[in-house]
């Protein structure tokens, strides 16, 4: 069986699931949707995808569409993803699954009554180099004490990950928050039960914070501590410290080195962990599995529900 998908939102991050698919046999893009027809045809005609529109709903009406992967605006997520799943569509949506914790709510109900595949693109619990870590802690070889993590931008302007201007505007909290609070409680094993947040000015344009300071603790004692900003300028993206009873690993992207006291860093072979070093390729095929195996993927909406529960209580915070 093939399965055929329609894909919604052709910019950066939409390229990288194109790319990625194209990796996976038993998957055929059908439908790309996204706001300007012009663009989204320039996509589709690269990628040799037959259907191009601006809605949504054009997507969902076609009888052949069996899955969607929403790579929209934040804002978005949730009510597209109860379309989908009201049209009858396993969905994949990107990070965030909400930004109103009511939404997500409603979204991990619906997946419960129509029994649909739901899947949020928590991409961390997938990268090969976190993967090695969650297998070490699987194996009570390695228990983290405490993690040490760093999300850092330069994107003072509204700004995307190609560097071309964005028509909303990404969140620390809801966005970039989610894949470290959800990654900590799935690599610790045990439910987040204290957090606390602190954040910096406002944008007097932008009207977000640009700069966010986060605690959490599990409920079997382990800490994370999250520093988040948009306004670094120096080297970008996310730094994970892993802080563990038997070793230290320091996780940048797709890298993973083990840290020592006496002597340098030692490189840390992930090519093995998985079929794949890209992330985003192990989500997509952790979808499409799921959907054929007639089972509930890893980073289902209803395991990355109590990750939006904690932003909600930080958000509660800091307002």
């Amino acid at each position: 069986m093939t399965i055929k998908v329609a894909l919604a939102g052709a910019g950066a991050f939409g390229i990288k699931h194109l790319d990625g698919i194209k990796n996976i046999d038993g998957v055929e893009v059908v439908s790309l949707v996204s706001r300007d027809l012009a663009k989204t045809r320039e996509v589709a005609d690269k990628y040799g995808i037959q259907h191009v529109t601006t809605k949504l709903e054009d997507s969902l009406a076609i009888k052949e569409v069996d899955a969607v992967i929403l790579c929209t605006p934040t804002q978005m997520h949730a009510s597209q993803s109860i379309a989908c799943l009201e049209a009858g569509k396993h969905v994949q949506v990107e990070i965030p699954l909400c930004d109103v914790l009511a939404d997500g709510e409603k979204v991990a109900a619906l997946q419960k009554q129509t029994g649909l595949v739901a899947m949020c693109g928590h991409t961390r619990r997938f990268n090969p180099s976190h993967q090695y870590v969650h297998k070490k802690i699987k194996a009570g070889e390695f228990n983290i004490q405490q993690m040490d993590v760093q999300t850092f931008f330069f994107r003072r302007t509204n700004m995307n990950a190609l560097g071309q201007p964005r028509s909303w505007t990404d969140h620390l909290l809801w966005h970039h928050a989610a894949h470290t609070v959800d990654l900590f409680a799935y690599q610790a094993g045990s439910p987040i039960v204290k957090a606390n947040a602190i954040q910096g000015p406002i944008h007097k344009e932008l009207g977000i914070a640009m700069d966010m300071s986060i605690q959490l603790q599990a409920a079997n004692g382990a800490i994370c501590t999250l520093s988040l900003s948009f306004n670094n300028d120096g080297p970008l993206g996310t730094f994970f410290r892993y802080i563990g009873d038997t070793a230290t690993y320091i996780a940048r992207y797709d890298d993973l080195v083990q840290s020592h006291s006496k002597g340098p860093e030692t490189p840390v072979d992930v090519s093995q962990v998985d079929v794949s070093m890209n992330g985003i390729e192990l989500q997509d095929r952790e979808f499409f599995a799921a959907i054929k195996e007639g089972r509930e993927p890893n980073a289902s909406v209803a395991q990355v529900l109590p990750c939006y529960q904690v932003l909600n209580g930080l958000e509660r915070q800091l307002n």
